[in-house]
């Protein structure tokens, strides 16, 4: 008898067929939490619906992806309409949604804003709090796992930026049982490294249940009490960790951490020769200003010398003088021509020159005789004449009317 065998693609589709031929499963109700939640480009929605018990993968494809009303999300509990089904490729079990509507908010998603508020009102996520990173950090501590993708991401990113760079790994557990624990012990213990001037703490991305461990109370005191900063690096660029809130720094993945923390070398040093080029410059400027400056102070203070200013005053001094001698003998000369005229008017004026015209004065007894009535008969005169004098006696004296 010949034995019978069968193919995997002929057990899974004899699977498929199974699942779709039962009434029980062409239409179905679930309840249940969402997580893992991925839209694609396609515009199919991607996720898994779980309970306290167990999860199912779901798909939702696009046409009736875009009649929806609500935003799906991770932690949103809804009920889902549609079919169980077996992606035969994969032979995966799968539920075919087409038809979702909200069914209250999940406990994941109740604990995360429960925490969030809590840490939020003690002012562990202000943005006072917030530390720069330092720019050329000496060591750079890293808390994740050392098997995963972040690590990798992480050491490429930084040795490709700068090969000088020194990385410090604390290994520990991201997800699952006790991983909040180890990365609150490693940030504590990198933390107390002198040579550790930066940590960054995260991992690759995942469903709100394998990332839960970055939402954990311990891990957010650890960070906001670690003496340097702190990046969190937990692969999820959309949603936020409670440890995004509470680091100085998030970034969207472990290799945008990377880049944020680790300095382009080369970049650097451009920026470094270019500044050098500006201070160059700046100085040279500032240089031939300080110059141009000091050679005009220089001017001013040769104008303003003491021996300047006193040759300046000699030579006013000089003009003064020469000034005062013009003036003066000016007025020498005017003040003799005037003394001349004067001397002419006086000499054609003096007695000398009128007797010399033929006049002649009487005096007697030494005063000058002006009126014949001032002669008494008998009296004796003198009589000036130019060339002498004339001795008499007036024997009689004769009055004119007209001198009357």
């Amino acid at each position: 008898m010949e034995e019978w065998v069968l193919s995997v693609g002929q057990l899974n589709e004899y699977v498929r067929r199974s699942l779709a031929a039962d009434p029980m499963l062409k239409r179905v109700k679930l309840r249940g939490e969402i997580s893992n939640f991925k839209r694609h480009t396609s515009g199919h929605l991607y996720f898994s619906l779980k309970d306290e018990e167990a999860r199912i993968a779901c798909v939702m494809f696009r046409s009736s992806a875009d009649d929806l009303r609500l935003r799906p999300m991770d932690g949103l509990r809804v009920v889902l309409g549609g079919q169980v089904g077996l992606y035969a490729r994969d032979g995966q079990y799968q539920f075919y949604a087409d038809t979702m509507r909200e069914d209250g908010v999940g406990q994941l998603y109740l604990r995360f804003e429960a925490l969030k508020r809590k840490l939020e009102a003690e002012g562990l996520f202000d943005a006072a709090r917030k530390r720069p990173l330092p720019l050329l950090p000496r060591t750079i501590g890293v808390v994740t796992s050392p098997t995963g993708a972040a690590v990798r991401d992480i050491v490429h990113v930084a040795t490709r930026r700068n090969p000088q760079a020194c990385l410090l790994l604390y290994p520990a557990q991201v997800q699952g049982e006790g991983a909040a624990g180890e990365i609150a012990q490693g940030i504590q213990t990198l933390g107390a490294i002198p040579e550790v001037d930066v940590l960054i703490v995260g991992r690759g991305g995942g469903s709100m249940e394998e990332l839960w461990a970055f939402n954990e109370e311990i891990v957010a005191r650890a960070i906001a009490a670690c003496p340097v900063p702190v990046v969190s690096a937990v692969g999820h660029e959309t949603d936020f960790t409670i440890a995004d809130f509470v680091s100085d720094l998030r970034a969207a993945t472990p290799s945008a951490a990377a880049e944020h923390v680790v300095q382009e070398i080369e970049g650097l040093l451009y920026g470094l020769e270019t500044q050098q080029r500006r201070l160059r410059i700046a100085a040279q400027q500032r240089l031939f200003a300080a110059s141009a400056r000091l050679e005009r102070l220089q001017s001013r203070l040769q104008n303003r010398h003491p021996a300047r200013a006193l040759q300046g005053e000699k030579q006013r001094l000089q003009h003064i003088k020469q000034r005062f001698g013009w003036l003066a003998e000016g007025e020498l000369q005017a003040m003799a021509a005037r003394l001349g005229s004067l001397g002419e008017r006086l000499r054609a004026l003096s007695p000398s020159a009128t007797l010399a015209r033929g006049f002649a004065y009487v005096i007697a007894d030494g005063v000058p005789i002006l009126s014949a009535r001032t002669l008494q008969v008998g009296q004796r005169f003198s009589v000036q004449m130019r060339d002498g004098r004339i001795d008499a006696t007036a024997e009689a004296v004769h009055t004119d009317k007209k001198g009357e």
